[in-house]
């Protein structure tokens, strides 16, 4: 009984904790990111790809990514750099990409106010000499969720602005940008869902002229289930897929979607040993399956 009691008392604090987190909403650009990543994570169709992510111990983080486009054989690649300075809730970031881009980001969080990230990022490419900055502001507390950015432009800054309520697993939430140079709104976005720890629905209409839902489902402890649709006015083009994810072991998952113009795409993800993932995935059109054109992708994933 005494155990009993221990392990009652224990999931009621994990249960309790869990709560809490979820009165947190996400930004409205996470809105429906499970389903989402359903369909993206673990496809590389028609690359050769190279994650390697390290750690110094002294705290600095790199990431540097490189893919190789298997039809037309261009390059890219970036290097990540990244120190965190928890004392005073400050992220240094930099990064340089192979088309000269730098892009740096000083952000500091929870110093002002509990909930509250400020950032401010810069892009410079030398060779063309173009330059851009933006400042950001992010705030959650409890049920809200806001952000916002302005870039430095001294012609007439773009504001973007979201914000997102939660309550009880419902989401609602609102995106708008505002161009000072022409005085009027380029964005005005709603979304609405509703979101448990195995079960998220998200609907969006943009601009009132594009609506879209998605469904996520965790059927179990092995698979994810995932449901795509979208349509806008004035067309007859309705967009519909579906996609699973199923977990073979702890080093093994496969996956799969299917869309309505008949293209299928598997992918297979396997840890060979800690620190070092191989990802395959195929594309196949099924409309055209004999005319050929499907592709095929392998990354890399190292991590020391």
């Amino acid at each position: 009984m005494a155990d009993y009691g221990k392990n009652y008392w224990t999931y009621n604090i994990i249960r309790e904790n869990f709560r809490r987190k979820e009165m947190a909403p996400p930004s409205y650009s996470d809105l429906g990111k499970q389903a989402r990543d359903i369909f993206s994570k673990g496809y590389n169709f028609g690359l050769w790809k190279l994650d390697l992510k390290t750690k110094t111990s002294s705290g600095i983080e790199f990431n540097t990514a490189g893919h190789s486009n298997q039809e037309s054989g261009k390059v890219f690649g970036s290097l990540e750099t990244k120190y965190k300075v928890k004392d005073y809730g400050l992220t240094l970031t930099e990064k340089w990409n192979t088309d000269n881009t730098l892009f740096t980001e000083v952000a500091v969080q929870d110093q002002l106010l509990e909930g509250l990230k400020l950032s401010l990022e810069g892009n410079f490419a030398p060779q063309s000499g173009n330059k851009n900055g933006k400042f950001k502001v992010s705030y959650g507390h409890e049920n809200v969720k806001a952000d916002s950015d302005v870039n430095i432009d001294l012609k007439g800054p773009l504001i973007n602005a979201s914000a997102v309520l939660g309550y009880q697993g419902w989401l609602a939430g609102y995106q708008t940008a505002f161009d000072t140079q022409q005085s009027k709104l380029t964005t005005n976005n709603f979304a609405l869902g509703y979101a448990t720890k195995d079960f998220v629905l998200h609907t969006a209409v943009n601009d009132g002229q594009e609506f879209s839902g998605s469904i996520f489902q965790r059927t179990s402890d092995k698979l994810d289930v995932g449901v795509q649709l979208s349509w806008a006015t004035g067309t007859s083009n309705t967009k519909f897929s579906i996609g699973a994810k199923y977990q073979l072991d702890d080093d093994a998952s496969v996956r799969a979607k299917v869309n309505n113009a008949s293209q299928v795409g598997l992918g297979y993800q396997q840890k060979l040993r800690d620190g070092i993932t191989l990802t395959l995935s195929t594309l196949v059109d099924g409309k055209n399956f004999n005319a050929g054109g499907h592709k095929i992708g392998v990354g890399l994933e190292l991590e020391a």
